[in-house]
């Protein structure tokens, strides 16, 4: 029988895209250890739109 991980999949979004009225969204998809990081997670990625690094926020 096989283990169910503590790896789930996550959708990161860019935060400062949906202040801009740009039409489009930049989001990326990644794991993350549920164990170690329950909270959700914020990274800096870059946003093609944009054209700069900005944050990245965890939705559900």
């Amino acid at each position: 029988m096989a283990k169910k991980g503590n790896r789930v999949q996550v959708i990161l979004e860019c935060t400062e895209h949906k202040e801009t009225g740009m039409p489009g969204t930049s989001r990326y998809i990644t794991t993350k250890n549920r164990k170690n990081t329950p909270e959700r997670i914020e990274i800096k990625k870059f946003n093609p739109v944009l054209k700069k690094y900005t944050v990245h926020k965890e939705i559900k």
